[in-house]
């Protein structure tokens, strides 16, 4: 079963807490190591599969336009 694009971004997360705790073994962190690498491969393809999506959304209706999404630093956000 495929996980969805918010389940592997969480496994990817809890992956990343796992070998920031540096508890692992070598072997251990190997074997998370690749699987994160996996999840994000993945997410991206996800990602880029909705954008196609939208895009061909856009352009079947009647060309409404679109604007590249910009991210907020941190520090923005939070005031």
């Amino acid at each position: 079963m495929e996980m969805s694009f918010e389940e592997s971004l969480m496994e990817l997360e809890n992956i990343v807490e796992r070998l920031e705790q540096g508890q692992l073994s070598l072997d251990e962190s190997l074997l998370l190591f690749d699987k994160g690498i996996r999840l994000v491969r993945e997410c991206d393809t996800m990602l880029k599969n909705a954008q196609q999506r939208v895009d061909k959304l856009i352009e079947e209706n009647n060309g409404l336009g679109s604007e590249p999404f910009e991210l907020q630093e941190e520090s923005t956000l939070e005031k």
